[in-house]
């Protein structure tokens, strides 16, 4: 959306909505791209000075995934209700808390007790910011809020990949990389402290959500939204470790995890057109087919080309992949979409859990990054077969 259609009316409503979007894309780029992703452009450095190995870290990162699955069972149980905006800034004062402990932390177990707190608190924000801010952007007829809300994941990439850049260029430490990914996200809390909506807008007072009425279209969505996760998470987690182990400089590093970002930031948005000419099945399938080319790429293809094609790939694939599988599944379930958010983020969280541990595994074995990739490419490929078989015509509504 340009900048003259938002201030069109000048409006103090326009303004609002506005301050709504820009509150929940931060909130997204502090808890998931700096809470959940900045483990990715920091891990070589730190199996450099750990002397990790690549089990160890797919364990550290399945630990943050193993977290991200339990915050999604526990929001979908509808304890929060009314009270969604105390939780997501709870969620987002802990994970600046939790991104300052990893930058003292140096066993293990520690480390991967942190990221799965961290993963606690990601899924809450997640969740209960994604209910606030599309519930107003839904109500004021605004499609592009939702686009603005799920590219803040980017945005929070782009910075990290930034400061990471700027840490590398002086010379300074993966703990020194945490803090300052710490004091970066305090600075974006008080913004969305500031400006996020007091409550989720609703027709009526806030009330539980009836059950899910599971359809086979919504189980084979859900099957494939988890698989999804396994897929897109190897590359996610190991990119930057595997541009490292072929060889890639620190500051080229730092670079390919910019253009993952950069390409995220307005992903949602330029998939639009695409989405209202095809519909959300189609595009769910393309992007899981675009994703995996980029995701093989990055381990056939040599350096520089094939790392910088993945992340691109992947950048411009897997927040869409995300936002409009999850608007399938509220479209599928009628008067509970807060419970299927949770359950398909649910879904999500076992398949993330397993795609670092796999990965891990699978590179210790090989010696290389090649066989985990071409496994989560796999899983791709599955993932938009599934959904592309059992499909339901699902309109985008926006």
């Amino acid at each position: 959306m340009s900048q003259s259609e938002i201030f069109a009316t000048g409006s103090g409503h326009d303004r609002q909505i506005l301050a709504t979007a820009v509150a929940g894309s931060i909130a997204m780029a502090v808890a998931m791209g700096l809470g959940r992703f900045f483990y990715t452009p920091v891990l070589p450095a730190m199996m450099a000075g750990l002397g990790l190995s690549p089990t160890e870290a797919g364990w550290i990162a399945s630990a943050n995934y193993a977290g991200y699955l339990v915050g999604a069972i526990l929001a979908a149980w509808g304890w929060a209700e009314g009270i969604e905006r105390k939780v997501a800034l709870f969620g987002l004062i802990a994970t600046a808390l939790l991104l300052l402990a990893m930058g003292l932390s140096s066993d293990v177990l520690v480390m991967s007790l942190i990221r799965f707190l961290a993963g606690i608190a990601s899924a809450f924000v997640m969740v209960f910011t994604s209910a606030i801010v599309l519930s107003h952007g839904l109500a004021a007829g605004k499609s592009w809020v939702q686009s603005s809300h799920f590219g803040g994941v980017g945005v929070g990439i782009t910075a990290s990949a930034l400061m990471f850049g700027l840490i590398i260029l002086g010379q300074g430490g993966w703990r020194m990389a945490w803090v300052l990914a710490a004091l970066l996200a305090c600075v974006g809390i008080a913004v969305v402290t500031r400006y996020l909506p007091s409550d989720v807008v609703r027709s009526g007072p806030a009330k539980k959500e009836p059950q899910l009425v599971w359809t086979a279209p919504l189980i084979a969505l859900t099957l494939a939204y988890g698989i999804f996760g396994f897929g897109y998470i190897v590359t996610a987690t190991f990119l930057v470790a595997i541009v490292r182990d072929g060889g890639g400089s620190s500051l080229f590093e730092a670079s390919v995890w910019l253009f993952t970002g950069l390409a995220a930031a307005p992903s949602v948005a330029y998939w639009m057109p695409v989405v209202r000419r095809l519909g959300l099945i189609h595009v769910f399938t393309i992007g899981c087919v675009v994703e995996a080319l980029g995701v093989a790429a990055s381990v056939l293809l040599p350096l520089p080309v094939g790392p910088i094609i993945g992340g691109v790939l992947l950048g411009g694939t897997f927040i869409m992949v995300t936002a409009f599988g999850l608007q399938v599944g509220r479209q599928l379930v009628g008067e509970s979409p807060r419970r299927a958010l949770a359950m398909m983020t649910a879904a999500f969280g076992v398949g993330q859990i397993l795609g670092p541990v796999v990965a891990g595994y699978l590179a210790d074995w090989s010696g290389t990054y090649t066989w985990a990739s071409l496994a989560a490419a796999a899983g791709l490929l599955i993932s938009g077969t599934i959904v592309l078989l059992f499909r339901k015509p699902v309109p985008y509504r926006g």
